[in-house]
Formats: C-alpha cells, sequence, structure tokens
C-alpha cells in the first residue's frame, strides 16, 4: 500500500506541469498588454500611458519566447503571485484564499447529504427492482436530470424567499453581518456556521444555515441523481454475483447480505464518482453561488469572467485544476482500502 501511494504522489508533479503549461498556452493567447494584469502587482501600474505600458511590457519581458515567460509565471505561482484581480480590488490569490472557505462549507454541507443519499436510495432502489421503492426512487433521479441548476435554483428562491421567507439569499443577514465583521467576533476560519460555533454564538450559527440550506439543497438535489443511478446499477450487478447467491444458499440472513455483502462491494464504483462529484462541486458552484448571491469561488468566477478580468479568470482555472487533481489523487488512495483485491504491488 505504501508502495502504492509513493507512486501516485510521484504522478502528481508530472500532472500539474501538464495543466500548468496547457494554463500558461491559454494565456499566451492574450495580447502582451492583457498579459500584463497578471504580473502587475497593484493596478497603478496599469494607469500609465502606452510608452508606460510598453516598458513595462519589455519589464515583466512579455515578448520574450514562451519557455522565458513560463518560468518567470510557473515562479510567481509558486510564490503565491496570481496577478490583480481589478473586480476584487486586491491580489488574486489573496481574493482565492477569502474566498474558498465559504464555497469549502456550500460544498461540504451539499456533498455529505448527497453521498449519504445516493448510497441510501440506489440501494434501496436495486434491492426492490421493478417494484414501488424503484419506481419511485427512478422518478425522483430523472426529475433531478431534467432540472437545469439555475431552473431548480430559480424555483427554490420563489418558494423558499419570495413566497415563505424561510430561505434568504446571501451568506448572512444585515445584524448578523454587522456583528461578524466587529472585532468581538474571532474569525478562525472564514466559514460563517463553524466561526459561530466557535465564538459560541448560536444566533449567528441559525442565520447563516438559513441563508444556506436553498443553496444546499440545490446542489445535494441536482447531483444525487447521477450519484444514485450508479450506486443502483452497481447494487444490481452485485446482487447478481455468485458470492451472494452463495450467502443467500447458506441460509444467511437477507439483510446481511443485501447490506454487508452486496453493499459494500457495490460502493466500489460510486467511490470514484463520488470523488471527482465533490471535485466539480468544488469548481462548479458558480451559478448556484451567483443565483443566491452568495459571496464565494464559483460568484467571484462569474464576476471576474463578466468584466474579462484576466488574471482572476486563470487564477480560478488553476484552483479547479488543483482541485480535481487532489481528488483524483485521492480516490486513487481510498480505492484500494475499500477494495483489497486491487493490486497495489
Amino acid at each position: 500500500m505504501l508502495n502504492y501511494a509513493l507512486r501516485r504522489l510521484m504522478m502528481l508533479p508530472i500532472v500539474l506541469f501538464a495543466l500548468s503549461l496547457m494554463i500558461f498556452a491559454l494565456q499566451m493567447s492574450l495580447s502582451p498588454t492583457q498579459r500584463l494584469a497578471a504580473y502587475a502587482p497593484s493596478p497603478d501600474y496599469l494607469k500609465g500611458g502606452q510608452e508606460s505600458i510598453r516598458r513595462m511590457i519589455e519589464q515583466y519581458g512579455l515578448n520574450d519566447p514562451f519557455y522565458l515567460q513560463y518560468g518567470r509565471w510557473i515562479g510567481g505561482v509558486l510564490s503565491g503571485n496570481l496577478g490583480w484581480s481589478e473586480t476584487a480590488r486586491q491580489p488574486v490569490s489573496t481574493a482565492l484564499m477569502s474566498l474558498f472557505p465559504a464555497t469549502l462549507e456550500l460544498v461540504v454541507l451539499a456533498f455529505v447529504p448527497c453521498l449519504l443519499l445516493a448510497v441510501y436510495l440506489g440501494s434501496r432502489a436495486g434491492i426492490y427492482l421493478n417494484r414501488w421503492p424503484d419506481h419511485v426512487i427512478r422518478i425522483f433521479t430523472i426529475l433531478g436530470w431534467s432540472f437545469p441548476v439555475y431552473v431548480f435554483g430559480l424555483l427554490m428562491l420563489l418558494i423558499f424567499y419570495s413566497a415563505l421567507d424561510w430561505f434568504p439569499p446571501g451568506r448572512l443577514s444585515q445584524w448578523a453581518q454587522t456583528i461578524v465583521s466587529s472585532g468581538d467576533f474571532v474569525r478562525y476560519t472564514g466559514a460563517n456556521t463553524v466561526d459561530a460555533l466557535l465564538n459560541g454564538n448560536l444566533a449567528i450559527f441559525g442565520d447563516a444555515l438559513r441563508h444556506l440550506a436553498a443553496p444546499v439543497i440545490t446542489l445535494t438535489y441536482v447531483n444525487v441523481a447521477s450519484m444514485t443511478r450508479v450506486m443502483r446499477t452497481s447494487m444490481l450487478e452485485t446482487l447478481r454475483q455468485d458470492y451472494v447467491r452463495t450467502a443467500r444458499a447458506k441460509g444467511l440472513p437477507r439483510r446481511v447480505v443485501e447490506l454487508h455483502h452486496a453493499r459494500r462491494n457495490a460502493l466500489l464504483p460510486l467511490a470514484t464518482i463520488a470523488g471527482m462529484e465533490l471535485a466539480v462541486m468544488m469548481g462548479g458552484v458558480v451559478i448556484t453561488e451567483t443565483i443566491f448571491d452568495y459571496a464565494g469561488l464559483g460568484q467571484f468566477a462569474a464576476k471576474t469572467a463578466a468584466n474579462l478580468d484576466f488574471p482572476a479568470v486563470l487564477g480560478f482555472g488553476l484552483y479547479f485544476a488543483v482541485v480535481l487533481v487532489l481528488m483524483n489523487l485521492v480516490v486513487d488512495l481510498i480505492y484500494p482500502l475499500l477494495d483489497p483485491r486491487v493490486k497495489t504491488q
């Protein structure tokens, strides 16, 4: 197992290097003037005239060969310099780090129930094939496939905010935001629910949950459909295996056979899908955060793309690529633990 993990870890720098080359190649498609924003440490450097901009282009070597520019760019990335974001009015790295806890909070609260629901519903659908539980679950998943995230999100806003006034958009109410912004409230993590609990403020904790409810339900429902279908298909295939029939022939209780023997092995395909689903959710919350006015990385990416804020867009692309690679690595490392039959030598 150790050798297997080391081999996967050794491949990580190679994959990240290839991804960085692709992202930098996209940046090179822009003009030197546009790319200058990715190197300027503040917007003041870009306010000069054409002669000033020409000197800065020469200073940063934006007309140099590809390999020289890539070397300087990757050096800046490794030191945390991703350029200046005009949208956020701060360095891109600072903006990404400040918004990351909000998106992580949203995605984790959506992913956990999504995974649990997928395991339960997929197992039930496979066990009760072509009976009423299977039909109900299939209708549930088909509706999840049919609803685009922006349609379901707008329905959530219309029902639970406009009509019922239960789950407001944003991250916090005005009164809660005032308390959080004060010096008496310590920001330990940047995640409102966690920080509220650490500060012992249950009122802010409840307010944060109210604002999280609608985007969490939206993310959960639109993602649980695909995971449930994978779990159902895997469960059906597992229940047809010889070892399951043998366990039944030995007289083991049905619940033991289905839940302990069949479901455990049926989880293997879901583990792969779930890991990548989490990565996609981390980078694909653009629509959800925009609909619910949730100040996270997704909303930041939408605003920067609309404003043609190239350094921020490239920074978000690099972040998303790293998340995908790391989640793929985690899945590779977890898979042998779930299935000892996988050869790791």
